[in-house]
């Protein structure tokens, strides 16, 4: 079984609950997605309807080529959809895959369950899947998701100039982190102690 199948799995514990995305996903997320605060470092913007749906399509598209698995986030504590993480980059025979295309509902920021989300991602990454190296990539500008990043122990790596456009005509320096194999248990630790890490809007888009 490649990555890209053993990575589409369930995966809970007690605060969140992540699987992969259905059709059947696309309006309880919509209901949520339409704050322009969930946007403002994400490479898609989303402010119509149609923006919205094309960028869940895409979701889809991705997810059923193989290119990234994407999870859709139930906050158990409420019972609702939160919002969205993907693994993309799935380079199997290197060892390494990337977390981000991340967002979530306002309402669910600060809340835990992008710390509890990431664990389990983290978590499935290295012990099942057997990463050696799961990297993350988020705008320079983008100070909180560059500290939340570094809260759960993974290392600034360096800055990728001019790496995209972004909406308006900006184009992005993207900073890349990661966690190697070695460096998992300590993060680990740090995310299953640690107050919550604020959601990083837009990190690995």
């Amino acid at each position: 079984m490649g990555w890209a199948e053993a990575a589409a799995s369930t995966l809970e514990n007690d605060h969140v609950r992540l699987r992969p995305i259905t059709p059947d996903d696309r309006e309880s997320l919509h209901a949520i997605a339409m704050d322009p605060r969930i946007w403002r470092y994400f490479v898609s913007l989303v402010e119509t309807d149609e923006d919205y749906h094309a960028f869940f399509d895409a979701a889809l598209d991705d997810q059923a080529a193989g290119r990234r698995v994407v999870f859709h986030i139930t906050d158990k504590g409420t019972g609702r959809a939160a919002g969205s993480m993907s693994y993309g980059n799935l380079a199997e025979r290197d060892g390494r895959l990337e977390i981000g295309w991340s967002w979530l509902g306002v309402e669910f920021q600060g809340k835990g369950v992008n710390r509890w989300a990431k664990y389990l991602l983290l978590e499935h990454a290295f012990e099942r899947l057997g990463a050696e190296r799961v990297e993350f990539k988020t705008d320079e500008l983008n100070v909180q998701a560059r500290k939340g990043l570094r809260n759960i122990g993974a290392v600034e790596e360096g800055t990728l100039r001019s790496f995209n456009p972004m909406p308006g005509g900006r184009r992005r320096d993207a900073v890349y982190y990661s966690v190697l194999r070695a460096e998992w248990p300590d993060a680990k630790r740090r995310l299953a102690s640690s107050p919550e890490i604020r959601h990083p809007e837009g990190a690995g888009a």
